[in-house]
């Protein structure tokens, strides 16, 4: 194909920066009990990654321990009781040190783990001689059972059968972290640990792309589901029947890049996908990156890391408690002066629905975290003010992360913007729209997210929209300056 090159502009504005994100709050350490926050401060320095990513990391993962084995109920005579699972994501570029944060952050998880596997082990061992002494035991229950119904004892040769047929209680492997699994395994886990469970991606872009296939929406409903982590709910499977879930209690945390997670966050602004599920995901944070680096080589902190590990040795043999924990009195009116503000802002109209849904969903986060802060400190009969003003400080620095997270939608293609520019050298000198599609870039595969892409280089004077196609209204694209 020719091009006129008599109609590309000569002259154009000099390009003009592209939007930055919304602000963020820093980290509040001070909203941090000292056993997680000592952690987060001693990994992040010595990593040299974003504290933020190490924190939600933490939390997320302590709440999976603590499971439903401790509830809240906010309220002095309401019924309502929360159980303290967490969704979080933490949102950055490939090299924002994400993976290695979670991984610190979920080492005494994982060592739990660990030890749970091996007292399987030896418990299987077992099992395996029991197994065969069960055989013996009925090879002789048999003969002698047979014996008693020859001589006419028929009662006796039945109960015999039956002392003879006890089996050994199989042993099941103790878990706390999944990372890939089909529904139907996950219920059958869930089932064998009712006091929860932590799903840990890496990549929570992949969890989230299969969440939103047309042929993943039973999936989608059970995950659903499982964010109040106190509800129930039956699958049912030609060839494995029908598996009564119990109790539905599952924590999140991965990480995602922004590009990633942008056709998402559209889609739950535009009600593509508007059935909450982005908006679960409560603890979530973009922090900023910082450019600086320097080559660090120190021993961690003995004493910070072996706090931190003995937390969750101490919340994992937490017993289960038989009422729900309380706010104290003055506890409970901090609460209800933030729940207040919270859902009035929620309800005032000003606010698109998808954010509203985000909005409405805090109070769970808000108690849950209390709770989670009061059992890191002096696990009170109650929720103390302490607890609860640190974790109201933390839902401010929280909702400021949100706000940066929907932007990725309200402010339209900046995201995809920057993309392009990052990735020019990929590009012909001529273009149109379809050549950055068949890219695949993430965030920038549908015609939509394109041309809202283009729009904002057009607008900010990146490229210069040359002659249409010949017999079309297509635009030819140049960056500015040329090639």
């Amino acid at each position: 194909m020719s091009f006129m090159n008599s109609q590309i502009p000569t002259i154009a504005p000099k390009p003009q920066p592209l939007p930055d994100l919304p602000p963020v709050m820093a980290l509040p350490f001070e909203a941090l009990p000292p056993r997680i926050r000592d952690f987060v401060a001693d990994t992040a320095e010595r990593m040299q990654c974003p504290p933020d990513f190490v924190a939600i990391s933490a939390i997320c993962s302590l709440s999976a321990v603590i499971g439903n084995k401790v509830r809240v109920r906010p309220k002095a005579n309401d019924d309502w009781e929360i159980v303290p699972n967490l969704w979080g994501a933490i949102i950055g570029r490939p090299s924002a040190m994400k993976s290695p944060s979670m991984k610190a952050a979920l080492s005494p998880l994982h060592a739990l783990e660990n030890s749970y596997r091996e007292d399987f082990e030896g418990e299987r061992e077992n099992y395996q001689a029991e197994l065969e002494l069960a055989d013996i035991a009925s090879k002789s229950a048999k003969d002698a059972a047979k014996k008693a119904h020859k001589a006419g004892n028929a009662d006796l040769a039945l109960q015999t059968l039956r002392d003879g047929m006890q089996q050994p209680e199989q042993p099941t492997r103790k878990r706390l972290v999944v990372n890939d699994t089909t529904m139907e395994k996950l219920a059958d886990l869930m089932n064998e640990n009712p006091a929860g469970l932590l799903l840990e991606r890496d990549e929570l872009s992949g969890w989230l792309a299969r969440m939103s296939r047309d042929d993943a929406k039973a999936e989608r409903a059970f995950y659903l589901e499982c964010f109040d982590g106190n509800g129930s709910f039956t699958v049912d499977r030609i060839g494995r029947g029908t598996i009564d879930v119990h109790s539905t209690t599952l924590a999140i945390i991965g990480g995602i890049q922004p590009s990633k997670i942008a056709p998402l966050i559209r889609g739950a602004i535009t009600g593509s996908e508007d059935d909450g599920l982005i908006q679960r995901f409560q603890l979530t944070v973009w922090p900023d990156v910082d450019a600086a680096w320097e080559y660090r080589d120190r021993q961690r902190s003995q004493v910070a890391h072996e706090n931190y590990r003995a937390l969750f040795m101490e919340l994992a043999d937490l017993e289960r408690y038989s009422e729900p924990m309380t706010f104290s009195d003055d506890a409970r009116e901090s609460f209800i002066q933030w729940y207040t503000e919270t859902q009035i802002e929620a309800r005032s109209g000003d606010l698109h629905p998808a954010i509203e849904s985000h909005l409405v969903k805090l109070p769970k986060a808000a108690a849950a975290i209390a709770l989670i802060f009061e059992l890191c400190g002096n696990r009170g009969a109650t929720i103390g003010t302490e607890a609860t003003a640190m974790a109201l400080d933390f839902m401010d620095y929280l909702r400021s992360h949100s706000d940066r997270f929907y932007s990725i939608a309200t402010q339209g293609g900046v995201e995809g913007a920057k993309l392009i520019l990052r990735r020019r050298d990929q590009i012909p000198g001529l273009f149109k729209p379809r050549d950055i599609q068949r890219k695949g870039w993430a965030g920038l595969t549908t015609k939509e997210d394109v041309a809202a892409a283009l729009e904002v280089l057009e607008d900010h004077y990146h490229i210069v929209k040359s002659w249409p196609e010949p017999d079309t209204n297509r635009f030819i694209y140049q960056f500015n300056g040329g090639t």
